[in-house]
């Protein structure tokens, strides 16, 4: 009988451990079938003719945005100009459609009306692979990925080293990885490794500056940043405004929009506010007008 026992338990063995990772199995089948619904949604791109290299100019023209599986439009039929070169605060309470309007702006999420256009061309029509090096942007959660430090700001393409170290230079972080075990070749985890917050969102920040774009988007890019950062920020943005590079960057803080051109404040989706930094300024706050100074960016005017 213990034989018997012992023989019928090694025997029911396969059948025990296929019940015990059954759910398992049906969440990952629930998963993949989710994966290809989604993937459905996104057909493979058709191979398009190479326009020339883009200046910068934005237009939105009665954009609507749903973002990925909802049914609630979050940008309603915004209309708006943003000329080559121009600086831009784009402000506004949570929720209100900033982020979304980042990820339309860099054709991340369709319009399902109207369009968004980057010199012209609907950005959603651009060949990606193409378009890519000529933008820049820093997501409000800031995602490393699987490898060195210097293949994260390169973006996993072909590496320069002049340039990831300029990009790194330019973003205040060179010095920093230096400080690293094996410096720019440290190879960190998609959660950053070793890097504080602080850290990764300027490594992030180096890699939108990657290559020198002509358009970058910053969401929050202070969001998790010290005094040393903040500083760091205040000379990035400088040199981009500098180099006459279109800037937008999403902030709750009301340090950056002593460097901006233009603010755009959204509400519930709509731009409610549009223009010169002291006219809407003025119109948010009439009593304090002028807003203080980011640090580092003494003697820097809009």
């Amino acid at each position: 009988m213990i034989g018997g026992s012992i023989l019928l338990g090694r025997a029911l063995a396969p059948i025990d451990l296929m019940i015990g990772s059954w759910k398992q199995f049906l969440s990952a089948r629930t998963a993949y079938e989710r994966l290809n619904t989604l993937l459905a949604q996104f057909p493979p791109e058709t191979e398009r003719m190479p326009l020339p290299p883009p200046t910068g100019e934005l237009r939105a023209e009665q954009a609507v945005v749903f973002p990925p599986g909802s049914k609630i439009a979050v940008l309603k039929g915004l209309n708006f100009a943003i000329p080559a070169g121009t600086f831009v605060a784009l402000i506004g309470a949570s929720a209100s459609g900033k982020s979304t309007l980042a990820r339309a702006l860099l054709g991340i999420w369709p319009t399902s009306n109207g369009a968004v256009r980057l010199d012209g061309a609907d950005i959603g029509h651009c060949d990606r692979s193409l378009l890519g090096s000529h933008i820049g942007y820093l997501p409000q959660d800031i995602e490393l990925f699987d490898g060195t430090i210097a293949d994260n700001i390169a973006r996993f393409g072909e590496q320069d080293s002049a340039k990831v170290v300029a990009a790194a230079q330019a973003a205040g972080v060179h010095e920093m990885i230096l400080q690293l075990p094996q410096g720019y070749d440290t190879e960190i985890g998609g959660t950053g490794g070793m890097l504080s917050a602080g850290q990764r969102q300027r490594v992030g920040l180096a890699r939108a500056l990657y290559g020198e774009p002509v358009l970058v988007i910053l969401d929050e890019p202070n969001s998790n940043l010290d005094d040393q950062g903040e500083l760091a920020l205040a000379r990035a943005l400088s040199a981009l405004k500098q180099r006459g590079c279109t800037v937008i960057v999403i902030t709750h803080r009301l340090g950056i929009l002593s460097l901006v051109d233009r603010i755009m404040v959204l509400n519930d989706g709509v731009l409610v506010l549009d223009g010169p930094r002291d006219e809407v300024l003025a119109k948010l706050n009439p009593a304090r007008p002028q807003q203080p100074a980011m640090p580092g960016s003494q003697g820097v005017h809009a």
